[in-house]
């Protein structure tokens, strides 16, 4: 009983769609240890430096970035950068760690607030060390 071409498309795509949702769950997984890491960082700075300025999203974000360039890096230098491991670390652990929303939001208060000073100095740092350091890792790691 030799397989039609309908049955290979269907073995394909449930294989497709079985990838799918373990690329999903691996990223799932990633996520909420970096969500978690960063509530906990961003708890324990916020107790240290006050609440004044948003340290601690500037802090994950910098170090996020840097960590990400590295893992990537090292993952392109061992051409790995498809594998579940670099899913779970960058787009998981990274993403879930860093936090591109609440930077933005963190800003635009700043501006409806009318702190135009401490705006232009946090998206500054935010974007060109993010930038620097993802540079910086990656060198370190390729």
């Amino acid at each position: 009983n030799p397989l039609t071409a309908h049955s290979l498309t269907v073995i394909y795509y449930i294989r497709y769609r079985i990838d799918m949702i373990k690329s999903l769950l691996i990223a799932g997984i990633g996520s909420f240890f970096g969500g978690a890491l960063r509530f906990y960082i961003s708890t324990l700075m916020k107790s240290l430096c006050g609440h004044g300025f948003p340290w601690s999203t500037l802090f994950v974000n910098i170090l996020g970035s840097f960590i990400f360039g590295l893992l990537f890096g090292i993952f392109s230098r061992h051409g790995q950068q498809t594998n579940s491991m670099c899913l779970l670390l960058t787009t998981g652990l990274c993403g879930g760690f860093t936090t591109f929303s609440t930077f933005a939001n963190e800003a635009f208060q700043m501006l409806h607030n009318g702190n135009t000073i401490s705006f232009v100095i946090y998206i500054s740092i935010s974007l060109l060390m993010g930038l620097l350091l993802v540079a910086l890792g990656y060198k370190i790691g390729i």
